[in-house]
């Protein structure tokens, strides 16, 4: 077995590893009994100490020094040069950090999930705040792993943006806050008072489960569970784990789900050749959130997709049979500053992650107490969307991330709703028919052309080398999404 064979084999343990860890994780926040947190908070540390054992070995350096001449010649996007040459980025990278630490940050974080679903379902902050001082404890920990230029909030941005700096975020949503403020403030008042209603979570599961099935998932490749906040995740390209969760008076889980499965198209398109390696998945999680947000708005609050969900949609919810569909689509679209971010429509959702960025900074660097975010949090919400916050559950508790320690990570939302328009400005020119397309229920050629051009890649290249090839310029360039924002805001307006 040549060191190129070795390779794959190591790696391909080593992913096997990580999804049994992946498979328990997801059985701990969708079917787990609550009392399971210890136990399960161990099996996960130990899974996660094996894996990373195993990844950050000498022999992998090893191999990887036998390999690189081997592959030098081949071309850049080749899976060999990329398998090795992506291998070599994720190894330097791990060997910084300690074993014992990488355990703890793992086993804290799964500890950690469990206090938060039980602070919010009680509003209580003050249950979780140990916790949640623990995980920043040790992300500072891990932060001191490695050297940084412009802020020690960029080692954890990196593991979600590889080779992105704070400092570029910041270029980004200087511009984006004051225009998206301004498109606010001149956003027209629509009636969506018919959103607000009697709609029972089993029938929205039903109407949802028939929308993801048209979207491009083969049959028995993916599933939809409902928990306590939404998420996506894959344990092959052929396993893949979608969940929601349902209100009785409202439809967000429509597009909840629709988010949800972005996510997960991307990894059903994957290509075979991937799987078991280094080269699963996406090259960041902006470029992963594009399409979660592209599958959310740009097709699911789209004219043209309604047209034919519509009347599914009211053969399920009779209450909707008097409205009409360019009264539910202006509903659906409007700008309103409201409290939960992951029902925040596509104006104020960014508004809420740079509120969340700033945030993330200042408590990394000491610069607010945990004591006082929750009267942070609530001012802040006060001065970027003009709301009030009631209780701690619809404010500083809504959201999962900072319960695993997973600092870094809200700055992608905002990222992937910039590149989804610079990716669909290039969709809509390959794709001349699709308005016609979605209005005949069929979104098969859209995932098709994102799973050969887009998803199929993998993390072959880096995050800017992919945009630069879909989009012809590495640069995120937030003007498309503002563009779009303002046309769809003026639109409504008439």
């Amino acid at each position: 077995m040549g060191p190129l064979d070795e390779l794959r084999v190591r790696l391909a343990e080593g992913a096997d590893l990580r999804h049994a860890a992946g498979v328990l994780g997801w059985d701990q926040r969708v079917t787990m009994p609550s009392r399971g947190t210890e136990a399960r908070a161990e099996q996960l540390a130990t899974l996660g100490r094996i894996a990373h054992e195993r990844f950050v070995d000498d022999e992998v350096g090893r191999l990887l020094d036998a390999c690189e001449p081997l592959v030098e010649k081949l071309p850049y996007d080749s899976d060999d040069r990329s398998l090795v040459r992506v291998t070599r980025r994720d190894w330097e990278k791990a060997r910084r950090v300690p074993t014992k630490l990488r355990t703890e940050m793992t086993r804290e974080a799964a500890r950690g999930h469990h206090a938060w679903v039980e602070a919010r379902r009680t509003s209580d902050f003050a249950s979780f705040l140990p916790y949640l001082r623990r995980n920043l404890e040790l992300r500072r920990q891990y932060v001191d792993c490695f050297e940084w230029s412009d802020s020690p909030y960029t080692p954890l941005l990196d593991d979600f943006e590889p080779g992105m700096q704070t400092t570029e975020v910041r270029e980004v949503f200087a511009v984006l806050r004051p225009a998206l403020t301004e498109i606010v403030a001149s956003a027209p008042e629509v009636d969506a008072s018919f959103l607000t209603g009697n709609f029972p979570p089993e029938k929205q599961r039903e109407l949802g489960e028939r929308m993801l099935a048209t979207l491009g998932f083969e049959e028995e490749t993916w599933r939809l569970d409902r928990t306590a906040h939404p998420f996506c995740t894959s344990f092959s390209n052929r396993d893949v784990r979608l969940t929601t969760r349902y209100q009785p008076d409202d439809l967000e889980s429509i597009w909840s789900s629709l988010h949800e499965a972005g996510h997960g198209l991307y990894a059903h398109g994957n290509a075979d050749s991937l799987t078991r390696s280094s080269l699963s998945g996406a090259p960041s999680l902006g470029v992963n959130e594009s399409q979660s947000r592209t599958w959310e708005n740009l097709v699911g609050r789209s004219r043209p997709f309604w047209e034919h969900w519509y009347k599914p949609l009211q053969e399920t919810f009779p209450s909707l049979d008097s409205v009409e569909l360019d009264d539910f689509v202006r509903a659906i679209n409007r700008a309103e500053p409201g409290l939960i971010r992951v029902d925040a429509d596509e104006t104020t959702y960014s508004l809420h992650i740079i509120l969340r960025f700033e945030l993330e900074q200042e408590l990394l660097e000491g610069a607010v107490a945990l004591e006082d975010l929750p009267d942070v949090w609530n001012a802040r919400m006060k001065e970027f969307l003009g709301v009030d916050v009631p209780d701690d559950a619809r404010g500083v508790l809504q959201d999962v991330h900072w319960s695993g320690g997973a600092l870094g990570y809200f700055p992608t939302y905002a990222l992937g709703n910039v590149i989804s328009l610079q990716f669909w400005r290039v969709v809509r020119e390959a794709l001349p028919d699709l308005d016609a397309q979605l209005a005949a229920g069929d979104p098969l050629p859209l995932s098709d052309w994102l799973r050969d051009n887009l998803y199929a890649l993998g993390r072959k290249l880096t995050p800017k080398e992919t945009i630069e090839r879909l989009a012809g310029s590495p640069t995120i360039d937030p003007e498309p999404y503002l563009a779009y924002l303002r046309e769809k805001s003026a639109a409504l307006a008439v």
